[in-house]
């Protein structure tokens, strides 16, 4: 990897933080495949090649489909995903692109009635955690070499 600074040195003890988060979000009731499929859409969104090599490696390991993250990107018009599992990703891209209109109380109160509060915030969380990665690597010129 070719960073402008090697960030994992110049701030360790950050990077420990968020690695930390991590593993916390791992112990989050949050199923391992619908949080790989989040980090997948968010860095499609953010462009972040970087992170896409990670996380698509990532999800075929703990059993996302090739099938579905082919389909990803336009989740909105497959039935290949359970309700439950739209409303994450419908949530992924409202936080990703929080700009350009928030998280709408309507969409909000769709995803409460799947998600108890607990598990929404868990997946808050999980949302801003790669936004944070794709937003760090991209800023660091991380970039996806094969």
């Amino acid at each position: 990897m070719d960073n402008r600074i090697d960030y994992g040195t110049v701030a360790k003890e950050k990077i420990d933080i968020l690695l930390e988060m991590e593993k916390q979000l791992k112990k989050a009731d949050i199923d391992r495949k619908l949080r790989e499929m989040i980090k997948v859409r968010a860095s499609q969104i953010n462009g972040c090649a970087y992170c896409l090599g990670i996380h698509t490696s990532d999800a075929l390991k703990v059993g996302v489909s090739e099938e579905e993250l082919f389909l990803l990107s336009a989740w909105e018009d497959t039935n290949l995903y359970s309700e439950k599992t739209k409303l994450a990703l419908e949530l992924t891209e409202a936080i990703t692109q929080i700009a350009q209109g928030g998280v709408p109380d309507e969409l909000y109160e769709r995803v409460r009635k799947e998600y108890s509060e607990e598990a929404y915030t868990d997946l808050v969380f999980t949302i801003n955690q790669i936004n944070f990665w794709n937003r760090l690597s991209i800023s660091m010129g991380n970039q996806h070499i094969v």
